[in-house]
């Protein structure tokens, strides 16, 4: 087929020579914030009064920022007006996360700059921002792997998550080499999604495939019904000679189109990560996110972006930000172990990165700030401390623990297989989003969401 490639040389014409199109991704595993961050951004960038650290705004460059319908027509929209009605209501809320692929398109008025610019008027750039679960992005780890790997590694880890149970003891009474029967592969793909989806809301990071998780319209299909098996002679007929042609077809059907359509076409990418969640949870928990998003930053093309090599080769990722999220669950003081340890996790792939020509960046965000700072006199001392409303409308102020300053002091014995930490209790508290009280221009309150947009997009703006 010749007519996608023709396609997409004449958008990369277009977006060169014409208004300027930069495609942003968003991913991040579960309940690591993605929406929300979507939300803040674009409300932040529409009403730029808290976003300082951004030169365009310093120069005052931007002269306009509006919504306009997203170029994909095939694609969701991203609900934007939605998502910012729940968290700025009488009673704020969070927004449910991401289930599919969806799109945004913020454009931007900039006031003209350089030699030429009073004679060319003001520039125009288009900002597609692109949503997608990263559960979705974990399966791109799979195209490297045969059935009989991935079901290696599947019952490698299952004696480490209780919530296998049920399909650890389904396993006992199957015989992989016998005879194919549908409803034997329903049971097992049952009971092995439940699994996967306990897995998920118990803190584990690696839970793939992760459309067994948001199926879609997909629920119910082949495609969705295997489970891993222990090692058996694929003779045809059995069932796990069917079971692995199911995954090859998942990885054929589902996996790879989503990489060629939307994944392949990214410029910048944020990836958030909940790292106080899986600390809070154990070793176990930090060690498995630890080895999830390895698996998913190798699947990223990064590297720097000339005319012709986009041209020739298709687009790669110029900038990556491993962004923590969260901040605002701790206080100023712990922010910098905090990115330190985020750093720590993902040193790999950020080296990675750096090699072949991209720019890398880790900071500690909040998206919207749910808490404030304060001080409290306890035990005789000074307890720095956050303070936020939580689900029942209670205000609370917590102190979630010290992080150390070196990151190896959690890393190391999370893969050593710690049961748990030996020094420092580590406690997380789940807060509501706060009652906004803003003033005109200003979007919501946030922790370096400006510094985040400024590395992702600054370039462009000014």
């Amino acid at each position: 087929m010749i007519t996608r490639p023709i396609e997409a040389l004449g958008d990369t014409v277009s977006e060169a020579f014409f208004e300027p199109v930069l495609r942003l991704g968003v991913t991040g595993l579960s309940r690591a914030g993605k929406t929300v961050f979507i939300t803040a951004l674009v409300h932040n960038l529409t009403e730029p009064g808290r976003m300082q650290r951004m030169r365009a705004v310093q120069q005052g460059l931007i002269q306009g920022a509006w919504l306009q319908p997203q170029p994909d027509m095939t694609l969701p929209r991203f609900d934007y007006e939605a998502h910012l009605a729940s968290l700025t209501g009488d009673d704020p809320r969070w927004p449910d996360g991401t289930r599919a692929v969806s799109e945004l398109r913020l454009s931007f008025r900039l006031a003209p700059t350089g030699m030429f610019g009073g004679l060319t008027g003001p520039r125009r750039l288009h900002l597609d921002i692109v949503d997608y679960p990263g559960e979705w992005l974990l399966d791109l780890g799979l195209m490297g792997k045969s059935y009989a790997e991935w079901s290696a590694e599947v019952m490698d880890r299952l004696p480490r998550r209780p919530e296998a149970g049920a399909f650890r003891a389904a396993l006992e009474g199957i015989d992989p080499a016998k005879r194919f029967d549908e409803a034997d592969a329903q049971e097992l793909a049952r009971l092995f999604t439940g699994s996967l989806v306990a897995a998920r809301e118990n803190g584990w990071s690696d839970c793939t495939p992760g459309r067994f998780l948001l199926p879609g319209d997909l629920a119910g299909s082949p495609v969705l019904t295997f489970a891993p098996l222990p090692a058996a002679d694929e003779r045809r007929g059995t069932l796990v000679r069917e079971m692995a042609r199911r995954f090859e077809a998942y990885k054929a059907q589902v996996v790879r189109p989503f990489f060629e359509t939307h994944f392949a076409r990214i410029d910048r990418q944020v990836i958030l990560i909940d790292v106080l969640e899986a600390v809070h949870r154990g070793p176990a928990a930090l060690e498995d996110q630890r080895r999830a998003m390895a698996e998913v930053l190798a699947a990223f093309r990064p590297g720097a972006n000339g005319f012709f090599s986009t041209l020739l080769r298709g687009k790669r990722i110029e900038k990556l930000l491993f962004a923590a999220t969260k901040a605002d669950h701790l206080h100023h003081s712990q922010h910098a172990r905090l990115t330190a340890l985020a750093e720590a996790m993902l040193r790999e792939a950020r080296d990675k990165a750096r090699f072949s020509g991209a720019e890398t960046a880790a900071m500690s965000i909040a998206a919207l700030r749910a808490t404030v700072e304060e001080t409290r006199a306890h035990g005789g001392r000074e307890v720095e401390t956050v303070r936020g409303r939580l689900i029942d409308g209670r205000q609370v102020a917590v102190n979630a623990g010290a992080l150390p300053d070196d990151p190896a002091r959690l890393l190391s014995p999370a893969r050593e297989g710690a049961e748990r930490w030996l020094q420092g209790d580590y406690g997380v508290m789940h807060f509501a989003p706060p009652v906004q009280s803003r003033l005109p221009g200003q979007g919501l309150p946030h922790i370096r969401l400006d510094a985040a947009a400024e590395f992702l997009i600054g370039d462009r703006l000014v």
